[in-house]
């Protein structure tokens, strides 16, 4: 808490002018303690006087979400059934415009931030294979740049590498800087 609380981690300064992009690693077994520890610290910094607003952004939720408003839901469970996960995980990607220019997470998003909010992404775990953490990253990377961005990841994340749950290689990301060193 006192890192994100400080002024300069907010305003991005003494990373040589690099976006502050962040991921906070842990092992997968502890989920259910960082879910609570977000929870407390959203509850803390927003409900007190720090001069800003953690906002988190669930994928799995905004996933659901989105596919609520789009009327393809249920769809999807039916779907499922009939042809399968792989082909729901395909159309899925493709309902959500995934990696392409007018992905509708990264619009989610961004259309839910301003300056001086820090962006907490949860979730990974739970959309995972449907929507990758890199992807995301690159995405929002290219739309939201004011902000420090701190992604929750049940994994391992080297300075280049992400591996999912410690055993699924996500792909390489190294614009970000881990929160904190893992022991």
């Amino acid at each position: 808490m006192q890192r994100i609380t400080k002024e300069s981690f907010r305003e991005n300064t003494g990373l040589g002018n690099e976006v502050g992009y962040y991921i906070f690693d842990y092992e997968p077994k502890y989920e259910m303690l960082v879910r609570d520890y977000v929870q407390f610290l959203k509850q803390k910094i927003n409900g007190g006087n720090y001069g800003f607003t953690i906002k988190e952004f669930d994928l799995y939720e905004i996933m659901l979400e989105l596919l609520e408003t789009k009327g393809y839901l249920e769809k999807n469970f039916k779907m499922e059934q009939d042809k399968g996960s792989e082909f729901v995980f395909n159309a899925t990607k493709k309902a959500l415009r995934l990696t392409e220019k007018n992905d509708l997470i990264i619009q989610y998003i961004r259309d839910r931030v301003k300056k001086g909010d820090v962006v907490f992404i949860t979730g990974v775990g739970k959309v995972w294979p449907i929507i990758r953490s890199h992807t995301v990253l690159n995405n929002l990377h290219q739309v939201l740049d004011e902000v420090p961005v701190v992604m929750f990841f049940p994994g391992v994340y080297d300075g280049l590498e992400l591996v999912l749950f410690e055993e699924i290689k996500d792909d390489n990301y190294y614009r970000a800087f881990k929160l904190v060193e893992r022991y």
